[in-house]
């Protein structure tokens, strides 16, 4: 029976099951982190469409605005125009010439600037380029006050003609202040004159104001949003940004951090009008870098909480264990007494009947073996009482106990030291681990070989050393040969190299190895005892 290899091959078993599970499961979310990161890329291609669409719509918006605004300039100069031509002819008109019609017919022709004159008491005297309003009012009166008569109608419209010319003059002296023109004889009059673009003016800046405000949507909505991924929006010409999200940026690092995102990811081209092209670089979210990385970690928990769990009850496993041991070598320990005692008392029997003392001799010491034995299942379990003792002479009679019960092929070498090596120990026990080293040895070599016995003094410790030319220990195995259940034999339980081990390190506090192992050549184990 071998345990140890069945349990290897239950722990083979779960690893790859384990493996496969690991696998599969990072599969599956590198797949959802790859479907999560194929669409934040396609809502950064939207996001960019959208950057194009709204700068093309800012585009127009500033060329009408700048094509309306060189049409108003236009006008405003041709009413500068018109109104050097009003004052040259104001001009003439206070020279004495005998014909002022054509004077008068530039006055008249001043292109549609609105005019009204007044004394120098600002009584309204004539209005030019006005009958619009005049008209308006007309209509408005006729829609207000259809049952009026035509008399009391025009009464009614000449009183809010008049009315609309004051309130005009008010108005217009705030933004041009009359002319004084000299007419004849010293008389003097006002000519108030308003600016003909003054209302295209005023949707000007209303225009203007839309365009600014659409501009600055295209920045906050598209660009300075903290919920969009880290993006800087740069002109692929001057190199200059147009604006970006990252809380970093300055002035200083702008071509650092364009390295570091183009490093990342593909740009993105976006055509701006008037042959001018900006380029967009972008990263992924922090969220993605996290769910990449999450897996990694979720496993490394999970792994750290089964690693804590296993030495948990690895821990109370091998307690139960030794518990089970101790019971177990305590019970053959009992058992073995009874037969022990009937033992003794036949070979005392067979002693009185005169039979040869060289067998009941060697009786005796297997009876005294058999003493040992017991002796030594019986301390299992109980704290080892350590004593300085004579190592050259226990491997000595280790030695020569072995040598008249093993094969007559297998010759058994040793070299007592010349100098005392002594070491503390529990006799019994290590006679048991240097018995127990030396046939496996045996059964290594299978019925012929050499088994060697070294002892070193060392300033702390003395050194053991059992080789064999035996078959040898796998590489792989060297390990797992201290292992309960670790067995070459068809029969026995794999646990002498255990009980070894634990004889060596938890009583006697030494160390106990494979030193040296090569498989067709042979094997030397090798214990360290503290002097």
């Amino acid at each position: 029976m071998n345990l140890y290899n069945k349990k290897q091959r239950w722990k083979l078993a779960l690893l790859g099951v384990a493996t496969i599970m690991v696998a599969a499961s990072l599969w599956f979310s590198f797949q959802i982190v790859r479907k999560v990161q194929n669409k934040e890329v396609d809502r950064v291609q939207q996001w960019a469409d959208a950057v194009k669409r709204k700068s093309e719509l800012v585009n127009l918006t500033n060329t009408a605005f700048d094509e309306l605004s060189n049409t108003i300039e236009e006008m405003r100069e041709r009413d500068r125009q018109k109104a050097e031509m009003l004052s040259l002819a104001i001009n003439e008109v206070n020279k004495p010439l005998d014909d002022y019609s054509f004077v008068l017919k530039v006055m008249q022709e001043n292109g549609g600037v609105p005019m009204i004159l007044t004394d120098m008491d600002e009584n309204i005297v004539d209005q030019h380029n006005i009958e619009w309003v005049f008209e308006a009012i007309e209509n408005q009166v006729e829609i207000d006050h259809p049952n009026f008569s035509e008399t009391l109608r025009d009464s009614v419209c000449e009183q809010i003609k008049n009315d609309s010319l004051k309130s005009f003059l008010a108005f217009w002296r705030t933004k041009r202040e009359p002319i004084v023109i000299d007419i004849f004889d010293g008389d003097q009059q006002k000519v108030f004159y308003f600016d003909s673009t003054y209302y295209r003016t005023i949707k000007l800046q209303e225009l203007q104001r839309n365009r600014d405000s659409l501009s600055q949507a295209f920045t906050s909505e598209l660009i300075e949003n903290e919920n969009l991924v880290p993006v800087m929006f740069i002109d692929k010409g001057s190199r200059e940004v147009i604006a970006t999200n990252i809380p970093e940026y300055d002035s200083t690092n702008t071509a650092a951090i364009i390295k570091d995102l183009a490093s990342k990811n593909d740009s993105i081209e976006v055509n701006l009008g008037d042959l001018k092209e900006g380029v967009i670089y972008f990263e992924y979210s922090a969220e993605i870098t996290q769910m990449k990385y999450f897996p990694f970690v979720q496993f490394f928990i999970i792994g750290l909480f089964v690693l804590i769990a296993y030495i948990v009850f690895s821990t109370f496993r091998k307690a139960e264990q030794d518990q089970v041991w101790v019971g177990m070598a305590k019970e053959t320990a009992h058992q073995l007494g009874t037969p022990i005692s009937s033992l003794m008392a036949w070979n005392q029997l067979l002693e009185a009947q005169g039979v040869d003392e060289y067998i009941t001799k060697e009786i005796d010491k297997d009876i005294e073996r058999l003493s040992m034995v017991t002796n030594r299942f019986s301390k299992i379990g109980s704290e080892a009482v350590l004593e300085e003792e004579n190592m050259g002479v226990i491997l000595e009679e280790i030695i020569e106990y072995l040598r008249k019960r093993i094969s007559a092929k297998i010759s058994l070498n040793y070299e007592k030291p010349q100098q005392l090596v002594t070491a503390m120990v529990n006799r019994s026990l290590i006679e048991w681990v240097v018995e127990n080293i030396a046939k496996n040895a045996v059964d290594a070599m299978e019925g012929s070989g050499n088994i060697t016995f070294e002892i070193t003094q060392g300033d702390d410790y003395v050194q053991i050393d059992i080789i064999d030319n035996g078959k040898g220990i796998p590489s792989n195995k060297l390990k797992t040969v201290f292992q309960p259940g670790y067995t070459t034999k068809k029969r026995g339980w794999g646990l002498g190299l255990s009980l070894v081990k634990r004889i060596v390190e938890d009583f006697h506090k030494g160390k106990v190895f494979v030193l040296r192992s090569e498989p067709g050549v042979g094997t030397t184990f090798r214990i360290n005892l503290k002097v």
